[in-house]
């Protein structure tokens, strides 16, 4: 990168599942170098293959010691000029960069600003190149780069701007809705992942060893579509309809030929029963599993793990559904039975579950021993309360179009209504 650099000791107890990125068909100045690159430390075993790439390359390189240091942090300017180097980005010279950054890097970060994965308003009080890279300021780059080349990941940032992001920041907090689509993006291609415990980790910095990681997989993310990502596909509907049903094979019903879809229903206030309650459906999120250990989609790792329990047996011919209600009682006192009776429609008072992803992730939900609901926690007269039910729908019987998925009616006669053929 044009200066020697001793990199600062990293020991975040990290594993190998974190994100990627680098460029299908670097540019023509990045000159590969021949044979094996060996550097004089250990590499960790999940990121070796991806740094030796990254170095044979020309994108990252060892220190005066021949060392790689894969567990230091990597700074804004260095992951700034990887990306410069790696990418095929084409360059608009009509964008203005930074005029007066210190050191070595101007020329290099400038270069991706101009290839789209850095935009300078981000930075008001100036770059500051040293600073160490945040998972947050990757995820976001990252992205930002893929956008600036094609239309439809520019879309596709749009698109999440309001979806359910399935890390434990979402309703912990420490994730910004400024971050959503940044994060959906880089999730949902695989380009980032979480940690085991849930987390994304917005504000927790970038070692060398991911970064190489990052670089690798952002290679063959490059040349594709966002449709080419189911995860990203579910992302982007959810985001825009509130649902994942058309992503996972579903279909609309028509009505006199316009599609019953969740957005019909969706944040509809609904009496129930002898006006007890009103309850709004949010979301209604599938999983694609046929046992909690073959969980397939991202949402279903939200939900779903080796803990899951439910008042229904999981089987292969169904979807787990999980519900996000907003419900206000309107009377004092009421009971999981007056719950549970308040309508004729299973899906407008559906159960709780129990699963390690609750406290991992910060849901909620009803305690899936329902005699132990907290009356007061959930039920208390005219206080919102938003919380996840679960139940299922079946997916692939030889019956009828209406036997393979759910419709729901609201106030107003509005349906929300799908279905899936074999």
């Amino acid at each position: 990168m044009g200066s020697k650099k001793v990199w600062k000791a990293f020991t975040a107890g990290m594993t190998g599942i974190i994100a990627a990125g680098c460029i299908l068909g670097a540019a023509e100045s990045v000159v590969s170098a021949e044979g094996a690159v060996n550097f004089k430390d250990k590499l960790p075993a999940w990121a070796k293959p991806d740094i030796e790439y990254a170095a044979a390359k020309g994108y990252m390189k060892g220190d005066e010691r021949g060392k790689f240091n894969p567990n230091a942090t990597i700074s804004r300017a260095e992951f700034a000029a990887i990306l410069a180097r790696a990418s095929s980005n084409p360059s608009d010279a009509g964008i203005t960069g930074f005029g007066n950054i210190p050191g070595w890097s101007q020329d290099e970060v400038n270069m991706a600003v101009s290839k789209g994965f850095i935009s300078p308003g981000d930075y008001p009080n100036g770059f500051n190149p040293n600073i160490p890279l945040t998972r947050r300021e990757l995820a976001k780059w990252v992205a930002s780069g893929l956008a600036a080349k094609d239309a439809d990941f520019k879309k596709a940032l749009s698109d999440t701007a309001d979806t359910l992001v399935p890390v434990a920041e979402y309703y912990k907090g420490g994730l910004n809705k400024a971050d959503y689509p940044y994060v959906s993006v880089a999730l949902g291609t695989g380009l980032m992942g979480g940690y085991p415990d849930g987390r994304f980790g917005p504000a927790q910095t970038t070692t060398r060893a991911e970064a190489a990681v990052i670089l690798r997989r952002f290679e063959s993310i490059q040349g594709k579509k966002p449709d080419a990502f189911q995860d990203l596909k579910e992302f982007r509907e959810v985001g825009l309809t509130g649902t994942n049903a058309i992503s996972l094979g579903f279909e609309y019903a028509k009505d006199n030929g316009v599609e019953e879809s969740f957005k019909k229903i969706r944040n509809v206030s609904t009496q129930l029963k002898n006006n007890i309650a009103t309850i709004k459906l949010n979301r209604f999120i599938l999983v694609n599993a046929s046992k909690a250990t073959d969980v397939k989609n991202l949402y279903g790792r939200m939900f779903v793990d080796k803990d899951y329990g439910t008042a229904f047996k999981m089987k292969k011919d169904r979807y787990e559904v999980f519900v996000e209600y907003a419900f206000t009682s309107n009377i004092d006192n009421m009971d999981v039975m007056t719950y549970l009776n308040s309508s004729s429609s299973p899906f407008l008072h559906l159960v709780g579950f129990k699963s390690g992803t609750i406290s991992k992730f910060g849901i909620k939900t009803m305690p899936y021993l329902m005699g132990l609901v907290d009356k007061e926690h959930f039920f208390k007269k005219g206080i919102e309360v938003t919380f996840w039910g679960n139940g299922f729908i079946l997916s692939n019987l030889p019956i009828s179009d209406k036997d393979n998925g759910v419709s729901i009616t609201v106030s107003g006669g509005k349906t929300f209504s799908i279905y899936k053929l074999d």
